[in-house]
This record gives structure tokens, C-alpha cells and sequence, in this order.
């Protein structure tokens, strides 16, 4: 490091600052004109910038540390199918990484300033990619919250900060305009304003109840609304809700058709749909990134949707030291996409159909990708074929074409799954605070680690679901290790969509057969610390090599039980479990092993003094 010594007449004075020595290869974006704290559209500059950073060996983009904004005009727009995502298009660009073979962006610790709906930073078909020391926020969010002020049997007065969140009452309804847009208000939540944690069963309806939606909105001073309604339920005085409004239209980053790309040091603090969504991509490290609400501004609310959303990838995928808290769906998903056949063409062709509205458009294989054919009913792999052609159709259709025969009794109704995009998956070291759903979901064959983690979530902490009949993300489990985890008392506060345990195993089998092979296989949970407050800790469903060992249960009475899950643990069609030298603090509700569909052969208990079998 290089020191700039000043010497003034009438005495010496030395004054000593860091000079920063940059590479032939940094390119700095104040080069082009643009200057933190300015309040100008930075998109323009970065533009230019970016095509400097295409005429270097490594490239290094440094922004000095400020403030940056980024309005949609003069941003690239792009159609993109981006998945489990709303098909808005096209999607406005603040920055678009296309087509590097490397590149770094630095900011230096630097905010950058989302306006208007916005996709912040975009990575296509890119290789080593790295993006580090910054933040991501928007001054007027795609979210609003509210602190309760009253609440009576007849209406609940809210206070809402009107310069952060515009808004206008509309038709009796409290609708929210910005930067260009105006959505109206439809979904809630309730956080506790000093514990941060979404309040005891609020998730999703139950936060007020049903035909909450059916209230009358009135003005009653600058900032503060009365909801007209006999809400089923009250919340409490002082708590937060978090209004649900918009679409999920554009993610935070957006990952596609990438290899090698680093996340470090990020603060997201909003976005417009998922956080980061990566999409037919492959390697990727997630380290210290933070998704959760910017606190320095009184927030609650977070990302609209999942934090790390992972849509048919392959390679490893590493997270670690990161956090989540206050998001509106999932922190972490994994999975592919299957899709159903709608026509058997003949002996080597099938017309297939993407299903999920939010997953449609996509290349969804290649040529020479393995494809796994799926029994739909039974949700049984029966065979696996190579891809010879895929021909997109429409955005919902699309004809493929294999090597060899389909199976004879693969016809319409069946699905398939693209088992050549399936990733290694190591999540470690990473805090999952109260947010609106689960913890982690994941669903690949891959080989996958969760382990060191902290979760408060207030659904599941960890669902490894999989299926081809409702959301149409697969991918039953090969190789799962869930070890030295704390799942503390706020796990399972609230019943989401297959909450079924702390740790649910639920893939959606409609049709079960007994003499099939199971979904999923040899998931190990070891050496993990349970704080569980209510009864059910473990649900498996249809899972071959299972072990529960090692791991202490302590009870908690921060909460009050709630569950109609009565045991403990659970299975159903499960074979090959093992239960045993779990270590037990304090009076824990569950001590029994209820199973259906199998056998009690099917269970090895070994050194385990608690757990029971038919112990009710």
C-alpha cells in the first residue's frame, strides 16, 4: 500500500491515506462519468462500462462505495421465462451480464437502488462470474407493512408509512401505486414486533381469518387506515403486517445458462419476485449473502417470494454463511421441472406440456440429456432415455424425441423428468429466520449436505417433497445428510402446505403402491439439536434408508402445541429406518412411532431408550 505524505509551510503535517493499487484489468465506472450519491440513472453508464470490461483479459468493475440508482429507462429488455415466476415480459435489465467468460463486480460495499419493477442484476450463458460488497434495496418496496394501532371487534386501524409505501383507497379496497405501477393489496402476514418472528399460526389466512379480503378500507388520517370488517381473527396491537401486493415478475439475480458463478458478500434486502433464481446452470457458490429486510429502515418485510430458488441445475451448488429472514415464501428451493405427456406421437416421440403456470417456456432438454420416465400415479421411474431432439411449440408445449423406444406403458397422463440437470447440493453454516413458509427445500438426486444451520422457521424447517401432479418440481432424494443443525422452538408455528414435522418428507404420491420401489432413499438426520414445543418432529413418507440417531431433543414451552400430528415421528411406507441414541432433555411431547402402510419389521430401533413404537 502506497502513502501520500502532504507537507504544509509554517510545520509539517502528515497525513496518511490509502491508495488503492488497481490492475491493468479494473475498469472503474467513474471512468464514464458516473458518480456515487449522484441520484442519476446508472444504468446508461454501466452500460458502457460493461462493454469496456469486454476488451480486458479479467475483468474487474469497481464502483466506489455510494449510492447507485437504476431506473428501467435505458435498461435492456428481454423476454425471459424465468421459473416460478409470473410470464411478464419483457423483463427490464438493470444490469446484464451476457455472454463473459469472466468478470468480478465490486462495489465496494455500495447500495444500489432499485426504481420502478426491475430485474437488478441478470448472468446469461456466462462463466466465472463473481459479484460481491454490495446491497440491493428499493426506496418505494413491491411489498408494504403496517403497524396495528386498534383493533375492535368491528374494524383494526393500521398505520402505514406513506412516503415509503404510496397509496390510495380505491373502490373501498387499500391499493398501493409507485415508481410506474399500482397493485392492489391481497395477501398478510404478522410479525411480533419484538421477537421479529411471524406471530403463533398466522401463516397465510389464518393471519385474519377467512373473507379477510371482504373488509372495507377508510382513510382516518395522514398515514393511518381503518379496515372495516369483523376480521375471524385479531391480531394483536403493536405486531406488524406485512401487505402482500403485486406480481412476482422479475427475480433479484438471475442466473441462466451460467457456469461458475460467486455471490459474496450481499446484502438483498427486497426484489421483485425470487431472490436468486438460477436456471439451467451449474456451480455455483452462495457465500455470506444475506435475503432479509433492511432493519436501518424499520423493515419487516423482505424479498417478495423464495431467497434462493434453484430451477434445474447441475455441478455443486455451495451456501454458505448466509441468512434469510422476513421473505414471503421459501428461503432455499432445489428441484426440476417434470412435465406431462399429453400425446404419445409414436414409439420415440411424445408431445409434453409444462403444467405449473409460473414454469412454462423453457428449454426443458437437449440433446443426449438422460430423461426419466415417470409412472404418474405410483410416481415410480420406470426407465430412462436419451434425448435425440426437442422441439418447442408453443410456450406451454413442446415435442422430444429419444434414442430409443419409449416404454410401452408410458402414455398420456405419465410425466417425465430431466435427470441430466440434477445437482450436488452443501448447505452450511447459514441462519433461516422467520419467514412466511419453510426453511429448505429440496428435491434432487444429487448427493446433498445440510449441516451447522440454524432455523426459526415458522413452517418446516426442511421438506424433501417431489412430484408430477401439483407443483411439478421433482426430484426424489438419492443421498441427503441433515447433521449438527439446530432447529430451534419457532420451527412448525405454523401449518403451511405439507408441514406435516419439523423435518417432512412428503413427496405427493397419489396412488400408493406398496410393492414399487420408494420415492426416496438413505437420508440420514445425526447429531442435530431439536427444540420442539409441539409433538411432531420427524413425517417420512415413502422413503428407503432412513436413520434418526444421535440427535437431542429438548423441550420447549415458548409456544402453545397446536398440531394434530400426535407422534413424534412418523412414517408411512417407509423401509430400511433406523431409530436410535436420540438423548432427551425435559418432558418431550411425542414419545410414540406411529406408521402406516409397512410393517413394524420395517423399523430397527437401537439404543434408543424414548421413542416407542405404539406408544399412545
Amino acid at each position: 500500500m502506497k502513502l501520500l505524505t502532504l507537507v504544509l509551510l509554517g510545520g509539517i503535517s502528515i497525513l496518511s491515506a490509502p491508495f488503492v493499487a488497481h490492475s491493468q484489468d479494473t475498469v472503474l465506472v467513474s471512468s464514464f462519468g458516473l458518480s456515487p450519491d449522484s441520484r442519476i440513472n446508472a444504468t446508461p453508464y454501466i452500460i458502457k462500462a460493461l462493454e469496456k470490461c469486454r476488451e480486458v483479459k479479467k475483468p474487474v468493475l469497481v464502483f466506489p462505495k455510494g449510492r447507485y440508482d437504476f431506473w428501467p429507462q435505458y435498461s435492456f429488455e428481454k423476454t425471459y421465462f424465468e421459473s416460478n415466476t409470473t410470464d411478464n415480459n419483457p423483463k427490464r435489465l438493470a444490469i446484464l451480464i451476457g455472454q463473459f467468460k469472466q468478470l468480478t463486480i465490486d462495489g465496494n460495499g455500495s447500495d444500489f437502488i432499485m426504481h420502478d419493477r426491475i430485474q437488478p442484476f441478470t448472468v446469461e450463458e456466462s462463466d466465472h462470474i463473481t459479484i460481491k460488497n454490495l446491497q440491493v434495496d428499493w426506496d418505494i418496496p413491491l411489498t408494504a407493512q403496517a403497524k396495528i394501532l386498534q383493533v375492535t371487534p368491528q374494524y383494526i386501524d393500521i398505520q402505514v408509512n406513506y412516503v415509503e409505501s404510496p397509496y390510495i383507497i380505491e373502490n373501498g379496497k387499500l391499493v398501493f401505486v409507485g415508481e410506474g405501477w399500482k397493485s392492489e393489496w391481497w395477501g398478510v402476514m404478522e410479525f411480533d414486533s419484538q421477537t421479529r418472528l411471524i406471530a403463533q399460526g398466522t401463516g397465510d389466512q389464518p393471519c385474519l381469518g377467512s373473507n379477510w379480503d371482504q373488509y372495507t378500507a377508510k382513510a382516518i388520517a395522514p398515514g393511518q387506515v381503518r379496515l372495516l370488517y369483523d376480521f375471524a381473527r385479531k391480531p394483536k396491537p403493536g405486531n406488524i403486517l406485512v401487505l402482500r401486493h403485486s406480481e412476482r415478475d422479475h427475480a433479484g439475480i438471475f442466473i441462466l445458462e451460467s457456469d461458475h458463478v460467486t455471490l459474496d458478500n450481499l446484502k438483498i434486502y427486497h426484489t421483485a419476485g425470487l431472490g436468486v433464481l438460477s436456471q439451467y446452470s451449474s456451480n455455483l457458490v452462495m457465500h455470506s449473502v444475506l435475503v432479509g429486510p433492511n432493519t436501518a429502515k424499520g423493515r419487516f418485510l423482505s424479498g417478495h417470494d423464495d431467497g434462493f430458488h434453484y430451477s434445474n441445475c447441475k455441478g455443486t451448488i455451495v451456501v454458505d454463511d448466509c441468512e434469510f429472514e422476513g421473505l414471503m415464501d421459501d428461503p432455499i428451493n432445489v428441484h426440476g421441472t417434470s412435465v406431462r405427456i399429453i400425446k404419445r406421437i409414436n414409439d420415440q416421440k411424445l408431445l409434453c406440456q409444462f403444467m405449473e403456470k409460473q414454469s412454462v417456456g423453457m428449454t426443458w432438454a437437449r440433446t443426449g440429456e438422460k430423461v426419466g420416465f415417470i409412472e404418474n400415479a405410483g410416481m415410480t421411474t420406470i426407465a430412462n432415455g436419451l434425448v435425440k431432439t426437442f422441439t418447442r411449440l408453443t410456450n406451454e408445449t413442446f415435442e422430444v424425441e429419444f434414442e430409443a423406444s419409449v416404454p410401452a406403458s408410458i402414455t398420456e397422463g405419465d410425466a417425465l423428468e430431466n435427470l441430466t440437470w440434477v445437482p450436488d447440493v452443501t448447505i452450511t453454516n447459514s441462519r433461516f429466520k422467520s419467514n412466511r413458509a419453510r426453511g429448505i427445500l429440496v428435491s434432487t438426486p444429487g448427493k446433498v449436505l445440510i449441516e451447522n444451520n440454524i432455523f426459526s422457521s415458522s413452517g418446516s424447517a426442511i421438506l424433501i417433497a417431489g412430484d408430477a401432479n401439483y407443483w411439478y418440481e421433482t426430484g426424489g432424494v438419492r443421498d441427503v445428510t441433515i447433521r449438527g443443525n439446530d432447529f430451534q422452538a419457532p420451527c412448525l408455528t405454523s401449518n403451511y402446505q405439507f408441514c406435516e414435522g419439523i423435518i417432512s418428507i412428503m413427496p405427493e404420491i397419489p396412488k400408493m403402491d406398496l410393492k414399487a420401489p420408494c420415492y426416496h432413499r438413505n437420508i440420514k438426520i445425526t447429531g442435530n439439536k431439536f427444540h420442539p414445543f409441539d409433538y411432531p418432529i420427524l413425517y417420512a413418507l415413502s422413503v428407503d434408508g432412513l436413520v434418526f440417531s444421535n440427535n437431542t431433543i429438548e423441550r420447549s414451552n415458548q409456544f402453545t402445541p397446536f398440531h394434530t400430528r400426535k407422534s413424534g415421528l412418523s412414517f408411512n411406507a417407509c423401509k430400511n429406518v433406523e431409530i436410535g441414541k436420540n438423548i432427551i432433555i425435559g418432558d418431550v411431547l411425542g414419545k410414540n412411532i406411529s406408521i402406516e402402510n409397512m410393517g413394524s419389521k420395517e423399523i430397527k430401533i437401537k439404543g434408543e431408550t424414548f421413542f416407542k413404537m405404539n406408544n399412545l
